[in-house]
C-alpha cells in the first residue's frame, strides 16, 4: 500500500512530521476568547487542561431521555466517520518519514461532538460507544476499548434509532463475563426477533450500554412476546418487560436460549451448531452465523456431550448438527454421541482459531454455510482473545453487508491464513469498476486490539483492482 492512498472525496493529504500529533492540522472548535489565547503545549493524555481564563465553560452534556430521542449519537457517527478517514490517511502517509521519533506511535485523535442548537460544543470526550472512529475506502472500525463499547456502537450502527421504525423491538443483555451466553444469545438477532446484544453486569450496566439503551428505546412487539429485553444470566435489566434466561453452564444457557428462540419464532431450527465450551476462540464464528441464519448454538465439552445439549438434540432428532472446531476441541467420541441422536452430523474445522474461522466462511453444504469463496461480500474482523466481541459484532452479520466473522490473533500482523483468504476473494474488474463486486470489512476494537497498520493492509486486500486488459 505504501504511501499511495487515494480517496475521491479528499483533495489532498499533507505529510505529517514525526513528533506532531496526527490531528494537528484539523481546526478545533473555539470560542472567540479562546482563539485569542496563544498556543500552549498540550498536556499529557492522562491530564485535563484547564480552559483559558476568559473562555466560557462548555455546556454540560445532557443525557438523552425517551422523549428527546438521541439525535446527537447519529451526528457523532457521521462526524467521527468523516474525520476518522482524514486521521487514518494522515497517519499512514506520515509513516514513511525518518527521524529519531519514528518508533513513537501518534496518539489516536479525540473528536469533540458538534455543537447543538447553535450553542457551544461540549468538551471533547473519547468515543465511549465505540462508534466507527476510523474508516478507509473498504473498512470501517468500531473502535471501542471493550466489548460493552463495541456492542453499543454496533447496535447503533445497525439500528440508528432516529425514528421508531429504526429501533429494535428488544435487546439481548449478556453478562460481561459470559462469553458463551453472548455467543448463544446472538441467535436472537436473527429474524423475526432481531435483538442486538448489549453487555451488562449483575450490579449495573456500563455507561456505554446505558447510553445505547437510551437511544435504542426498545418497546417490545409480537415478535419478542412483548419483551423489551432478554436477560441472559445475572445482569441488570432496564425497565419494561424482561424475559430472563437463568444463569448456568454454557450448555444449560445455550439450551434455554434455543428453546426461547423456537418459542418466539414458532418453528423448529433448520440446523444446530455445536461449539466447544472449553475453546472460546474456536466457538466465536458461530455467533455471526447464528445471527444471520437463526440456527441455535449449543455447547459441548471436549470428551462428553452435556446432558442439557443432548436433551435439545433428542427433541429435534431430524435437525442436522454441524460441529465447529477440530477433534482436539470436540472429540470424535462426542461426534459419535451426536450421531446416535441426530440423522446428520458434519464437522467444520480448522486447526487453529484463524483457520477455523476461514473454514467456516468458506463452508458450503446446500442450505448451511456462508459459502464465501468469491468477491462481493462483507466481513467482520475481530481478535481471538476477546470472545465476547463475537457476540457484540453479530448484528453486523445479520444486516448491511451480511458477512462472516474472521479472526486475527495479533494486533499488528495479519495472519498468513487470513491474508491468503482475502487475496482469494479480492474483487477485480476489467473495464467498468462501477459494475464490479465490492468487499467491505468491519474492524472490531481499538488500536490495542487491531492496529491501524493491520487495518490498512486489510483495506488494500479488499480494494477493487483492475485485472486483464479492457477489450
Amino acid at each position: 500500500m505504501g504511501n499511495k492512498i487515494a480517496h475521491g472525496d479528499l483533495c489532498s493529504v499533507r505529510r505529517v512530521r514525526r513528533g506532531r500529533p496526527i490531528n494537528a492540522d484539523v481546526p478545533a472548535t473555539e470560542t472567540p476568547e479562546a482563539a485569542a489565547e496563544p498556543e500552549s503545549k498540550s498536556p499529557p493524555p492522562e491530564e485535563e487542561s484547564a480552559p483559558p481564563a476568559k473562555a466560557k465553560p462548555p455546556k454540560p452534556v445532557e443525557k438523552a431521555t425517551p422523549q428527546q430521542g438521541f439525535p446527537g449519537a447519529l451526528k457523532l457517527v457521521g462526524g467521527l466517520a468523516l474525520l476518522g478517514i482524514v486521521f487514518l490517511l494522515i497517519a499512514i502517509v506520515g509513516g514513511g518519514g525518518g527521524g529519531e521519533d519514528d518508533a513513537a506511535e501518534a496518539p489516536a485523535p479525540v473528536v469533540a461532538p458538534p455543537a447543538q442548537n447553535g450553542g457551544e460544543a461540549p468538551a471533547a470526550e473519547p468515543t465511549e460507544l465505540g462508534y466507527p472512529a476510523f474508516a478507509t475506502g473498504n473498512t470501517t472500525r468500531v473502535g471501542g476499548a471493550d466489548p460493552a463499547a463495541n456492542a453499543a456502537g454496533v447496535a447503533l450502527a445497525v439500528f440508528p434509532s432516529v425514528t421508531a421504525a429504526q429501533r429494535p423491538a428488544a435487546v439481548t443483555l449478556v453478562n460481561e463475563d459470559d462469553w458463551a451466553g453472548g455467543i448463544a444469545g446472538a441467535v436472537l438477532m436473527a429474524a423475526p426477533v432481531r435483538a442486538p446484544v448489549l453487555i451488562s453486569a449483575a450490579d449495573g450496566a456500563p455507561d456505554a450500554t446505558e447510553e445505547a439503551l437510551g437511544a435504542l428505546q426498545p418497546g417490545g412487539d409480537k415478535s419478542t412476546g412483548g419483551a423489551t429485553a432478554f436477560a441472559i444470566g445475572e445482569v441488570a435489566a432496564p425497565g419494561g418487560k424482561v424475559t430472563k434466561v437463568a444463569a448456568g453452564s454454557p450448555a444449560a444457557e445455550a439450551a434455554a436460549i434455543a428453546r426461547l428462540r423456537e418459542r418466539l419464532s414458532g418453528s423448529p431450527p433448520d440446523h444446530f451448531v455445536l461449539a466447544p465450551e472449553a475453546s472460546p476462540e474456536l466457538a466465536m464464528p458461530a455467533a455471526a452465523w447464528a445471527a444471520r441464519s437463526g440456527d441455535p448454538v449449543l455447547f459441548s465439552a471436549t470428551e462428553k456431550l452435556p446432558k442439557a445439549t443432548a436433551a435439545v438434540l433428542e427433541s429435534h432428532r431430524g435437525v442436522p448438527v454441524y460441529v465447529l472446531g477440530p477433534s482436539s476441541a470436540i472429540s470424535s467420541g462426542v461426534v459419535r454421541e451426536v450421531a446416535a441422536i441426530s440423522k446428520q452430523v458434519k464437522r467444520v474445522s480448522g486447526e487453529d482459531p484463524v483457520a477455523n474461522a476461514v473454514a467456516f466462511a468458506r463452508y458450503d453444504d446446500e442450505d448451511f454455510g456462508w459459502s464465501i469463496n468469491d468477491p462481493g461480500h462483507g466481513f467482520v474482523l475481530a481478535r481471538t482473545d476477546a470472545p465476547l466481541n463475537a457476540a457484540a459484532a453479530a448484528p453486523l452479520s445479520a444486516s448491511g453487508t451480511w458477512g462472516p466473522l474472521l479472526l486475527t490473533d495479533d494486533a499488528g500482523t495479519l495472519p498468513t491464513e487470513l491474508r491468503s483468504y482475502f487475496l482469494d476473494v479480492k474483487p477485480g474488474y476489467t473495464n467498468n469498476p462501477t459494475r464490479a463486486f465490492y468487499n467491505h470489512v468491519w474492524v472490531i476494537g481499538d488500536q490495542e486490539a487491531i492496529d491501524v497498520n493491520q487495518q490498512a493492509e486489510v483495506n488494500e486486500l479488499a480494494e477493487l483492482t483492475r485485472i486483464g486488459n479492457a477489450p
